[in-house]
């Protein structure tokens, strides 16, 4: 396993810290039955989804748990009790554990994976926020609506075509690109490309390989992962050497156009006047390129699973935008705020699967966790985010389905506070949150106002789990609709396409309005490899 905190001075033990060294009283906290010397809860596990296994062990156990692996004992907490506690930010800090501490060798110091006390954090956050405020985001705003545009182009030709739409594939292209443009003023050219960049395939397999260490006993990961970490180094190398490209290009053009780039390589900290290092850049860039993408990428993929999957939802997102938008070709930044229905589709989809699922967090002093369990200081427990979202205390017993109405304002403000955390919690929390989610309403708007969208009726959620989450094998079949105005240059003759007479959208509305019922089955998806739809379309 990876370390966990390096020292220098604040006192904590090194390396990773299994339960036992900080929960004096981990034998009242519950585990899974079959436990074996030595091997520990491996018994019925699947190391390729450690996230949906450690779901199915919470609901078994309760709101706090632990579970053993090769001699590691860790302690997992979703009762909303107990999170809101860990939320706590005088008692609770961020805990770098496990998998991102396996991303460290590549993203370093970055704002992610960064340990609290290592003084970059503070530097990169204090100089790069104010490029999340509402006067940057505005910036960004004509940029998202050029690479939407160049998705649509996309998805225009496909259909022309007579083929479905690979939903995760595409979502990642349009991330990749618009975080790249708005932040690097950097195109990879990702819609002209048949097969992914290069950089997203370097990118998947890093993230690949930190999950994978976590799978194996630390002392034997060189000998039983080398082919792995051959690859891994390669993929490393290749992500560096394009960002380091990327930059000696900005430094050569003297300076873009105010992006986040030129913020890292220009601004001084405002009160120290300190910058970013040539090395610490590059951690950042990395940083971005890959968070800033993966996990939208993500939440885009699911909600237009769950759109597909009930028309009538659909129905009354479309009939947002088209209210809200009228026959603007290019909505202006303040409506993409007033899609409030749009918004709550998104929100509930982070709700079941929010793409980064867990968060850790570790105690800043000897405490009680919610009165209940003692911890040492730097004791750490690691946040299930699917599970505090489907609590049924707090969600209702029906918390398995899809229900974007459970985001209206007055249901938001008679649920507690910290129910609710798809972007983490407390000062580490996501900085692009704000991005990420003006981002992806803007193109569910898009979407919904261009296609009618649906998917193989025998198609089964399949999540994948690669650090971050994403639906598996999530094709759809698209319909082009009249809209008033086209984003991005016109589709070839026949993309356009017949639209669907409004009676017909009416009667989809009315057979799926009743209950919201997901005729796919309850929110827990299958294994991949039990999945047909899964093996037919990979």
């Amino acid at each position: 396993m990876a370390g966990t905190t390096e020292t220098m001075g604040t006192g904590l033990p090194r390396g990773f810290r299994s339960a036992e060294q900080g929960w004096p009283e981990l034998h009242r906290i519950p585990h899974p039955p079959r436990r074996l010397p030595l091997l520990g809860d491996v018994l019925g596990a699947d190391r390729h989804r450690p996230l949906q296994d450690s779901m199915r062990f919470a609901r078994e156990l309760g709101p706090v748990f632990r579970r053993r692996a090769f001699g590691k004992e860790f302690v997992f907490v979703w009762g909303s009790r107990f999170v809101a506690d860990l939320a706590d930010e005088s008692r609770f800090a961020k805990h770098v554990g496990l998998g991102v501490a396996n991303l460290r060798p590549l993203a370093g110091d970055g704002l992610f994976t960064a340990y609290n006390h290592e003084p970059n954090w503070q530097l990169a956050h204090d100089v790069l926020a104010p490029g999340f405020g509402r006067e940057a985001m505005e910036g960004y705003h004509g940029m998202m609506l050029a690479v939407a545009g160049r998705l649509t182009d996309h998805w225009d030709r496909q259909l022309a075509a007579g083929r479905t739409v690979d939903v995760p594939g595409d979502m990642t292209r349009l991330t990749l690109e618009t975080i790249a443009r708005t932040g690097f003023g950097h195109d990879f050219g990702s819609f002209e490309r048949e097969r992914p960049h290069p950089f997203v395939t370097a990118m998947v397999g890093t993230l690949s390989y930190a999950q994978q260490l976590n799978s194996v006993p630390g002392p034997l990961a060189p000998l039983l992962l080398r082919a792995a970490a051959r690859r891994n180094a390669a993929d490393m190398a290749y992500l560096n050497r394009t960002v380091d490209g990327l930059v000696a290009a900005r430094r050569r053009s003297g300076g873009g156009e105010g992006d986040l780039l030129d913020r890292m390589l220009a601004t001084a900290h405002p009160e120290t006047g300190e910058r970013l290092s040539t090395e610490n850049v590059r951690k950042q860039v990395i940083t971005f390129l890959v968070a800033g993408h993966e996990t939208t990428s993500g939440a885009l993929s699911f909600a237009l699973y769950y759109l597909a999957r009930h028309p009538g939802i659909a129905a009354r997102a479309r009939a947002e935008v088209d209210r809200v938008w009228g026959d603007t070709e290019r909505p202006a930044y303040d409506r993409i705020a007033k899609l409030r229905y749009v918004r709550r589709v998104l929100d509930e989809s982070l709700r079941l699967w929010p793409t980064a699922p867990a968060f850790a967090r570790e105690a800043r002093q000897d405490t009680v966790l919610a009165g209940e369990h003692p911890m040492r200081r730097g004791a750490w427990a690691m946040v299930l985010t699917p599970m505090l979202h489907r609590e049924p205390e707090v969600w209702g017993e029906d918390a398995e389905r899809f229900d974007p109405d459970r985001f209206t304002a007055p249901a938001v403000r008679a649920r507690p506070p910290h129910v609710f955390k798809p972007f983490g919690t407390g000062a580490r929390a996501c900085i692009g949150r704000q991005f990420a989610l003006h981002e992806a309403t803007l193109v569910l708007g898009l979407l919904l106002r261009r296609y009618d969208l649906s998917a193989d009726p025998g198609y089964r959620l399949t999540v994948a789990e690669r650090l971050t989450l994403m639906p598996e094998g999530l094709r759809l079949r698209l319909e082009r609709r009249p809209v008033p105005g086209d984003v991005g240059e016109r589709g070839p003759e026949g993309a356009r396409g017949p639209a669907r007479p409004a009676r017909d959208r009416a009667a989809d509305d009315r057979r799926n309005t009743t209950a919201h019922a997901d005729p796919a089955g309850p929110a827990e998806p299958l294994s991949a490899n039990r999945c047909p739809v899964h093996r037919a379309n990979s």
